[in-house]
């Protein structure tokens, strides 16, 4: 579905059920292309760590909202790294993920962060690929007593903040 208006704007706490569906059907409707049933289920249970997810406060957490409606986040640690990044299954392709990565982006040169790292999973790879990331290792990661492939990614960034 292309947004018929698209804005990234900083989290707030009131997003965070939002979020939690969109990481949880994302998951289970994107993924699931990529790993099994088990696995799929063991990252994204019925009920997810509310402790965990309480970190979005503290760190930079963007927002996607087309019309109204949260359609992607992302959030963004002191350190570079992307712990999470997930674009809703029906706003897959047209430009979402493009714009988050835009916002963490700026905001990494805005504070100096100059190398940006993430876990990135086997369907979220081409993606990332094509944003300039280059992969550093190919893993195996224990969830839940799931063990599931994901890639240790990078990228280097240009300290004029300029990211195509």
């Amino acid at each position: 579905m292309k947004p018929q208006s698209l804005f990234v704007r900083r989290f707030h706490p009131g997003d965070r059920p939002a979020l939690m569906t969109l990481f949880r059907d994302t998951v289970r409707r994107v993924n699931a292309h990529d790993y099994t049933p088990e696995q799929i289920q063991a990252w994204a249970p019925d009920e997810l760590d509310a402790a965990r997810w309480a970190t979005l406060d503290q760190r930079f957490t963007v927002a996607a909202e087309s019309d109204g409606r949260v359609v992607g986040f992302s959030d963004l640690e002191t350190n570079g790294h992307i712990d999470r990044f997930f674009v809703h299954a029906d706003y897959q392709r047209c430009g979402v993920g493009r714009a988050l990565l835009a916002a963490v982006i700026n905001e990494a040169v805005r504070v100096g962060i100059r190398r940006l790292f993430a876990e990135v999973s086997v369907t979220a790879r081409p993606f990332f690929e094509r944003n300039g990331f280059v992969v550093l290792a190919e893993q195996e990661v224990a969830i839940q007593g799931m063990r599931l492939t994901n890639f240790r990614m990078e990228r280097l960034l240009e300290p004029t903040g300029s990211w195509i």
